[in-house]
């Protein structure tokens, strides 16, 4: 890919003899302006954060896994090191925040969807660098990955909605309710509200019928109001057991479309023949296909047409002077609607696209006749920004109503190439978007041994990569899915292609990027230029920047994790040249500084992961006693909650991942299997129950789970679900319990001890997992002498390792554990954790015997191409019978990016 340096001015003759030298007459010259201009790329460059998922969407209990990319445009600066992932539910609240750090713009990272702690709903990933956090959030990466239950969700429910009167605040939703099964719940009474905000509108009671459905009437005093509401049912099986909820966005409930005109360059103009895009969107914030005819002032109509797809499309028209258009819509379900067009102008000059072949973009300065002969020889500034930078600059001196602009494609990077056109005195007159197609993509070429595979048969892929016929090391992840469990459509995606080369560069929400790029959609061309006319694009505004009014500047590209702040005495006086020492004890690192005349310290560079304890100590200093380290505060961008992602939820996640989820279940049930194993060999003396009396009652343990098992848990209860053999956990209840009896009907939870100390379960998550020493599992108390003492039904007893009893603690020791300001211990957010993808091996007939029924065969964030161009991977297959799909994305040491799908069949 391109990175062009920032020019400084391309003036004189531009492919066409309308465009002159500056004339003196210029309000403001236009080196001036291009000197204004270029500061904010020279000082701003721009970054983008692209992240590559090794599937479309996920199940709770599973491992989420992803690559994140940063794009480098070849600034005068050390472009970030660090990207940061925010994971955020339906309603925008903070999940969590994962820290990748980034090794030549690329770092990998995972998120373990934790059952106990997430619930099925459509998340959003966010992601960026600190140094974007600068500027707009509306260019941060966002993608929404629905994320389904097959585990704790005991409800599977089905919402349509039914809008007879699209011109009230009216509507129906329709609910089908089935059990964990797929079974019909018919007969079940159901309770509902209609929330908004905090305040109930309307409630009410039901029940299913033989479909197991209820329709709820919905309405409000405004359709404003009914759309942000949430419809919240719960469905009550059996009087023993707690209701079953569900919550419903009513986003969709009423249908509604809204059509926008978008004439080229900005302007209807008199007599000037020009392009006007539309775009028509449903209440969803989705495209919806349209047709229409445009009518003039008596009725007639002057043209007609019908949407590329998506909603979107042009059409030509040739306005008349003091004439009125009006559009005349046809919905796809029958309705229609009328729609003004913008006045028609005569005084105004517009930019506007005619082509571009192999070597040059192809632009034209057009006005009215009218306009042309009041002011002749008008002078215009045009200004073409790409990528960030600064690409082309000129001054046309128009000789007729009409001047060619000639851009050579040379200076142009792929993607979209910003066209603006100013009057003399620096105010924007008209803008343009197109795309350009000023070199080829990353050439990937994937390949396998072969084209049709057995289970569990190694697969050796070949992966190969030419840049415009050469070959550069480059940075890769590869994907490998088996798509009978995991059907998705690949132009919804968003792949480092669309999202670098377009919607990085666009606000607001684009459906169905991939698209675009698909080169079996014949017409991607003309439908990715009706977007550019009509989706929004502001990373600037010319004025502030012909003003000298650049952004502020809050944060520098990180180059690693720092910790920093300010020593004062207990006075409030800051203390020059004071010493500070940091440490990290499970990274075993120390490292000391020393404070600036204003008493600032800042540690530089820090490795440490997540969850690590950091201590800065002023104890090195003569007068330690009457300091106070204050710690600088970590800022995060604020979250953008009117935001336009919430158009790709999915409404109905159970139906819509349907075959995904049951394959989970099936997925669930074998790892219980799976847990119980037998050890054999010597065993060392170990704590059971015996050692304490409280607990000595029970008989032998069914189950016992060694420390060794519980690798991999940030906290205790992200483990239980799975470990706990013969144990199940209830979401709704936030209880345990013996899995037999749950099953049967029984809810008599379990009862869990620490060290033969009875704990409740909120508790569970106070215990350090590295503490553990094992876990026993009793599914029955025959002598009852728990349960009847507990009232409970089955005990989980953990036993943690011994420690050696230490002699009374000194004066010194005890001052030690009292707080010190001088003293600050935190845990700031580290790295992630390195975590690999498990890869099976299937050589022995034994290690075939394993029931394996995984949906990402394959996951490598960390393909390295060298200078060969090449490179060699191997992987075995899984269970499933279909087609399995490969996908690899990257990026170039130069920049250029690529993505590559490939499909092979495996049968048994």
């Amino acid at each position: 890919m391109k990175y062009i340096k920032l020019l400084t001015l391309t003036m004189g003759v531009c492919g066409a003899q309308h465009l002159v030298a500056q004339t003196t007459d210029a309000t403001l010259p236009i080196n001036t302006i291009v000197e204004r201009v270029q500061k904010l790329f020279q000082v701003f460059p721009v970054e983008k954060v692209h992240l590559h998922f090794d599937k479309p969407y996920y199940a709770v209990g599973d491992t989420l896994w992803f690559n994140s990319y940063l794009s480098r445009n070849f600034a005068e600066y050390e472009p970030s090191k660090i990207t940061y992932v925010e994971v955020l539910n339906s309603r925008d609240s903070l999940i969590q925040t994962l820290r990748i750090p980034l090794d030549k713009g690329v770092g990998d990272g995972y998120l373990v969807l934790d059952p106990q702690y997430l619930a099925q709903d459509n998340y959003r990933f966010r992601a960026y660098t600190k140094w974007m956090g600068n500027f707009s959030s509306d260019y941060f990466f966002n993608k929404v990955v629905p994320v389904g239950d097959a585990i704790n969700k005991k409800l599977i429910t089905d919402i349509s909605f039914i809008n007879n009167d699209q011109n009230a605040a009216k509507s129906q939703a329709v609910i089908q309710f089935r059990d964990p099964v797929g079974k019909l719940l018919i007969n079940s009474k159901v309770n509902w509200s209609l929330i908004s905000g905090w305040e109930t509108i309307a409630n009410g009671k039901g029940e299913t019928d033989n479909l197991g459905r209820i329709t709820v009437n919905l309405s409000a005093k405004e359709k404003d109001i009914l759309q942000k509401a949430y419809l919240e049912v719960s469905l009550l099986e059996n009087k023993n057991e707690k209701p079953l909820k569900s919550t419903f966005s009513l986003k969709n409930s009423l249908w509604d479309a809204d059509v926008q005109f978008f004439p080229e360059g900005g302007d209807l103009l008199a007599g000037i023949a020009k392009n006007i895009a539309f775009k028509a969107v449903s209440s969803s914030g989705k495209g919806v296909p349209v047709k229409g005819r445009i009518l003039d002032g008596k009725g007639k109509q002057v043209a007609e047409f019908s949407d590329f797809g998506l909603g979107m499309g042009y059409f030509s028209l040739l306005p008349i002077a003091n004439e009125k258009y009006e559009a005349v819509i046809t919905f796809a379900n029958g309705q229609e609607r009328k729609y003004k067009l913008p006045q028609v102008v005569q005084n105004k000059a517009n930019v506007v696209y005619l082509k571009q072949d192999e070597t040059n973009l192809n632009m034209a300065i057009v006005t009215s006749d009218e306009d042309f002969a009041q002011s002749p020889n008008q002078s215009y500034y045009v200004l073409v920004q790409s990528n960030g930078h600064l690409v082309y600059a000129a001054q046309a001196n128009l000789k007729s109503a009409s001047a060619l602009i000639v851009i050579p494609k040379e200076r142009l990077p792929n993607g979209i190439a910003q066209v603006t056109l100013l009057n003399t005195a620096g105010k924007v007159v008209s803008e343009r978007l197109t795309f350009v197609k000023s070199e080829k993509l990353l050439d990937i070429n994937l390949s396998v041994n072969k084209e049709l595979y057995k289970a569990k048969e190694k697969v050796n892929l070949k992966l190969s990569v030419l840049n415009n016929g050469k070959k550069y090391p480059g940075s890769y992840s590869i994907s490998v899915i088996d798509e009978s469990k995991v059907p998705y459509d690949d132009q919804q995606d968003l792949s480092i292609v669309s999202n670098f080369l377009l919607t990085s560069d666009l606000k607001g929400y684009i459906e169905n990027p991939n698209s675009y790029f698909d080169e079996k959609n014949t017409n991607r061309d003309k439908a990715l230029d009706a977007l550019l006319m009509t989706q929004g694009f502001r990373r600037f505004e010319y004025q502030d920047l012909i003003a000298e009014k650049l952004p502020t500047l809050s944060f520098m590209p990180e180059q690693g994790i720092e910790i920093g702040g300010t020593l004062r005495l207990n006075t409030g006086r800051t203390v020059p040249n004071g010493g500070l020492l940091l440490s990290i004890p499970s990274r075993s690192i120390r490292k000391d500084t020393y404070t600036d005349d204003k008493g600032r310290f800042l540690f530089k560079d820090l490795v440490f992961t997540d969850s690590s304890k950091v201590t800065v100590n002023a104890r090195g200093n003569d007068n330690y006693r009457s300091m106070v380290i204050n710690m600088d505060q970590t800022y995060f961008p604020e979250i953008d909650k009117n935001n336009a992602y919430k158009n790709n939820f999915v409404m109905n996640i159970d139906k819509a991942i349907a075959p995904y989820l049951e394959n989970s279940k099936k997925e669930f049930r074998t790892s219980i299997l799976l847990d119980e194993v037998a050890i054999t060999g010597v065993q060392k003396k170990v704590i059971t129950n015996r050692d304490f009396p409280s607990i000595s009652g029970l008989s032998m343990p069914e189950h016992r789970i060694e420390a060794d098992r519980l690798t991999g848990c940030n906290v205790l209860t992200m483990c239980l679900t799975t470990l706990l053999t013969g144990i199940t956990y209830d979401s709704q209840t936030q209880k345990y319990y013996v899995t037999r009896d749950y099953n049967s009907g029984s809810r008599v939870p379990v009862q869990f001890f620490l060290n033969g100390m009875a704990i409740d379960e909120p508790g569970l998550n106070g215990i350090n997992v590295v503490d553990i020493e094992g876990i026993e599992i009793f599914l029955k108390d025959d002598l009852g002498t728990v349960s009847r003492m507990y009232q409970n039904n089955g005990v989980v007893s953990i036993y943690t390792k011994k420690v050696e009893k230490k002699p009374r603690m000194s004066l010194s020791e005890i001052e030690k554990l009292l707080p010190k300001s001088n003293v600050i211990d935190l845990f700031p957010l580290g790295y992630i954790k390195e975590r690999k993808f498990y890869v099976p091996k299937y050589e022995t007939a034994a290690s075939k015997a394993v029931n394996d029924l995984r949906t990402t065969i394959y996951w490598n964030p960390k393909v390295q191409v060298t200078e060969t161009g090449e490179a060699a991977l191997e992987f075995y297959n899984a269970d499933g019978n279909g087609q399995y799909k490969v996908v690899v994305e990257g990026m170039d040491e130069t920049g250029n990016v690529g993505r590559k799908v490939i499909h092979y069949q495996v049968r048994q």
